[in-house]
This record gives C-alpha cells, structure tokens and sequence, in this order.
C-alpha cells in the first residue's frame, strides 16, 4: 500500500507542477498585455462558439473570448462577453460575425468595422448603446435560406414532373420529328443554292451582253435625239410659214368667201321662186304672169253686192 500511495502522490505533484507551469507561462505572456472588455448581443444561435475562442478584428487575433451567457435584463438576449488588446479601438460601426474553423465544427468570432459610424465604443460597458452586434454570416443564410431553397426544388420537380407527362412527351416526339423534317428541308434548299449558284457565271455573261446592247441602244437614242432636234427645227420653220398663210387667209380669202356666199344665198332665192311659179302655174312662162284681182284700196276694185 506504501508503494501505491508514493505514486499517487508522485502523480499527483506532476500534474500540479504542469498545471502551475501551465499558469506561470500564460500569466507571464499576458503580464504585459492591457486588455479592454466589450460585448457582443444577439438573439440568434451562436452554436459553436465557446469561452477561449479567438477574436479576430479584420483577419488579424486580438484577443478571445470570455463567457456566453444570457443577458439577465433580456432573457431574449444573448451576452458574449471578449476581451481586446487595448490598443484596438472600435466605433459604433463594427460588428461581429461567427466564422467556422475548419472542420472541427468550432466557430470564432469575427469583428468588422463598417466605418458608417465614427463614435467609438466605450470598453467595460453592458450599455446597449456600447453593444457590438452579431450579424448572420453568410452560412447562417444559406442554413436559414435551406427551408426556402429545398421548397422552391420540391416545386420545381413537381412543375418538371408535369410538364414530362405522358402527352407533352408525345408532343415533343414529334417536335423532334418536325425538326428532323425541317433540316432534310434544309439541307435540299441547300443543294438547291449551290445549284443556283453555278449559274450565277452564266447569268454574269448574260448582263454583260445585256449591258452592251443597252450602251449600242443609248447610242441610238443619242443619234435619233439630234435628228428630232433637226426636225424640230423645220417643224418650227413649217409653223412660222402656217402662220403667215393663216393670217393672209383670215384677212383677204375669208371676206371674199362671205360675198361669194351671200350672192349664191340671193341667186338660190331667185331660183328657188322661178322653180315654185313653173311648178304652180307654168303657163305664165308663155302668156306672162296672171292678172291679179285689185284688192281693197287697190284701182279697179269692185265691192261684191
């Protein structure tokens, strides 16, 4: 039983000794070291983090934390108490958020400053107006986002799962058989161009021609143009002598129309009462024209008794 216990007691100085060793080297690390005290609130879960945590501020350990407990005036309301070198100073900007470390499933705390607000953060204050807040990370929103995101998949399959039914599959059948219809289409208009396309020479030579004739015909016209403006000229020449010939025709052939006219108009009337005395008594042409029986007021004029 001696043997025993001088073990015991041999253990039992190592692990005293190793705990104040442990001791006088961490208080001697941190003798030097002025530290402040802030806090850190939110309401959301801050699984993971745990007293000796590391604070970072922008990447960089300055410091770690103390406690996790619920503030006592807000049950709603959860207290991570840190402390900081004492030379970091922070504004009511910063804020806090929980980053993973590695695999492990442990979390550390993350400090960021805004730089929105330039008042700085009193150090050993519960003040809420002294309170740094603790922002989701973006892994808290996709966690908090998971529910929305599987029921926005669970109803993107069931519009999918309606949309491949037994009829729209056999409506895209025969899209499918449409499309290889449409590119046989395709490819027999395609050879159809290249035909056509090997006439393109041919047709070339055909403008070219075409284009000859035009140049021969405008030539033509050219020469037609300057014997119309010939012609014009004796029209016009033609034009003047009609019009001296007009005038000599109005002035001295028309007035000698007009009596010739009027003597034939007066001889007609002549005939024309000789023709009616032969036909109504033709013995006058012999024995002269009848007597006419004196009428009232004449000389020779009786009154019937």
């Amino acid at each position: 039983m001696g043997r025993n216990n001088r073990a015991l007691l041999s253990g039992l100085f190592v692990v005293l000794l190793i705990t104040a060793t442990t001791s006088i080297v961490y208080w001697l690390g941190n003798l030097e070291r002025e530290r402040d005290i802030y806090y850190v609130s939110t309401q959301a879960s801050v699984s993971g983090l745990n007293p000796e945590s590391t604070v970072f501020y922008r990447g960089i350990a300055v410091g770690k934390v103390l406690t996790i407990h619920f503030d006592p005036k807000n049950a709603g309301d959860i207290l991570i108490k840190i402390e900081v070198d004492k030379d970091i100073v922070f504004t009511k900007g910063v804020y806090a958020t929980l980053q993973l470390k590695g695999v492990t499933g442990l979390t550390q705390l993350e400090l960021r400053d805004s730089g929105k607000i330039p008042d700085r953060i009193q150090p050993d204050s519960e003040a809420i107006a002294n309170r740094i807040p603790l922002t989701p990370s973006l892994t808290d929103k996709l966690l908090d986002s998971g529910d929305e995101l599987l029921r926005k998949a669970d109803h993107l399959m069931n519009r999918l799962s309606s949309l491949l039914n037994e009829e729209n599959e056999k409506s895209i059948v025969d899209i499918l058989a449409n499309l290889r219809t449409l590119s046989g289409k395709l490819s027999s208009l395609e050879k159809s161009v290249d035909k056509a396309l090997t006439g393109i020479p041919a047709l070339t030579s055909d403008a070219r021609a075409t284009l000859k004739q035009i140049d021969s015909v405008a030539k033509d016209l050219h020469e037609l143009s300057k014997e119309a403006k010939t012609l014009s000229n004796k029209v016009g020449t033609v034009a003047e002598t009609g019009n001296r010939a007009g005038n000599q025709l109005v002035q001295t052939t028309i007035p000698k129309v007009n009596r010739l006219l009027t003597e034939l108009q007066t001889t007609t009337e002549q005939v024309k009462r000789i023709t009616n005395t032969l036909e109504n008594s033709p013995q006058s042409v012999l024995l002269g024209p009848e007597q006419q029986t004196p009428g009232p007021g004449e000389s020779g004029y009786e009154a019937p008794e």
